[in-house]
């Protein structure tokens, strides 16, 4: 029953919707071997601070939608998802030697757990005032010329904001049952397998599968009646 739950989960059109959210989360570009993100971690180690815009450049969108839905209704009225999510990479960026590359998902899950700490302390911070901006690592300037380079021209706390992509994907994302978004969000954007999910969740494996599923089909309708006149 669970490899057939499984595998429900992959047919009737489902990799027709996976390949949408690969385009959307940013997730799924095709990279050589020194783009992937073993080569990049490790360049990055080794002082290349391009690597790491490369890095952020592939991961910015996925994890500004897992931070989003992270972050408490309260702490995004009183916060920008951007300003949470240049410091998971600020943080990232500070802390990328004591990261051990394991798997395609490895670092998926280790800038998730950054994020974590990140937004609880901002929710516990966030009435007593921003720290101080010499406190903070930052990307590369003229005033901090050995900083990691941004991605681009433009500041990376605007990530979130400039996506108009982003915005469409995080309405279809709310207008779904609160159950099928975590489904999407936990497999589609923080990486976690069936296993994993039903581990975090307390379901069954085949109940994450199934859930996953429809979670999935019915994301597929909201696609379609969006696109019809």
């Amino acid at each position: 029953m669970l490899r057939h739950a499984e595998q429900l989960a992959y047919s009737a059109g489902v990799w027709i919707e996976y390949e949408a959210f690969q385009e959307a989360s940013g997730s799924g570009e095709k990279m050589d071997g020194q783009t992937s993100t073993y080569d990049l971690v490790e360049r990055f180690k080794r002082g290349d601070t391009e690597a790491f815009s490369l890095v952020f450049q592939k991961y910015q969108r996925r994890l500004a939608v897992l931070v989003y839905y992270k972050m408490s209704t309260e702490l995004r009225g009183a916060m920008e998802v951007d300003d949470i999510l240049q410091e998971v990479f600020l943080a990232a960026a500070r802390d990328m030697k004591q990261f051990t590359y394991q798997s395609p998902g490895s670092l998926m899950g280790w800038l998730s757990r950054i994020a974590d700490h990140v937004i609880v302390d901002a929710a516990r911070y966030q009435n007593r005032g921003k720290r101080r901006a010499e406190e903070m690592l930052r990307f590369r300037s003229e005033s901090n010329p050995t900083g990691p380079e941004p991605a681009d021209s433009e500041t990376p706390s605007r990530v979130f904001a400039r996506e108009e992509t982003m915005q469409i994907l995080l309405r279809k994302l709310d207008a779904l049952p609160a159950e099928y978004r975590e489904m999407i969000v936990l497999a589609k954007f923080e990486g976690l397998t069936t296993k994993e999910i039903s581990e975090r969740v307390g379901k069954s494996r085949e109940n994450v599968a199934l859930l996953l599923h429809r979670a999935l089909k019915r994301f597929r309708e909201l696609e379609a009646t969006a696109g019809s006149p």
